[in-house]
């Protein structure tokens, strides 16, 4: 398995933006899939964002399309989520998650999560 340290998450206002990490290590990174789920209280973990070992496919949740982006570097062994336009619907406790092999966005194929990071957006 891969072990995933995500930072970045804190208090931000509503329509400002904050750029999450997730450093890997162990098993070579460039062999997963990389994905961003987040959990508000009371709810289920959802997908945000998903992207393949190579950067070439990438998946985003409705909710998100056209505010996230999902990058990595694999020299780096870090996966990025860029949010921008932030909403206060956005708080919760955001999560990076890796996947041997294919893309996905369901949450159950991720065997390796991070400890998550907590997003709180004000209005």
């Amino acid at each position: 398995q891969v072990q995933l340290v995500e930072s970045g998450g804190g208090l931000v206002q509503a329509g400002g933006s904050l750029r999450l990490s997730c450093a890997a290590s162990g098993r070579p990174f460039s062999s997963y899939a990389m994905g961003w789920f987040r959990q508000a209280p009371g709810k289920e973990r959802q997908f945000v964002a998903a992207i393949s070992w190579s950067g070439a496919t990438i998946y985003y949740a409705d909710s998100v399309k056209g505010r996230f982006t999902i990058s990595r570097d694999n020299a780096k062994k870090t996966v990025y989520l860029q949010m921008n336009s932030l909403k206060p619907e956005d708080t919760a406790v955001y999560y990076c998650a890796a996947k041997y092999g294919s893309t996905s966005d369901a949450p159950q194929s991720f065997g390796s999560w991070g400890q998550g990071t907590q997003i709180t957006v004000s209005s």
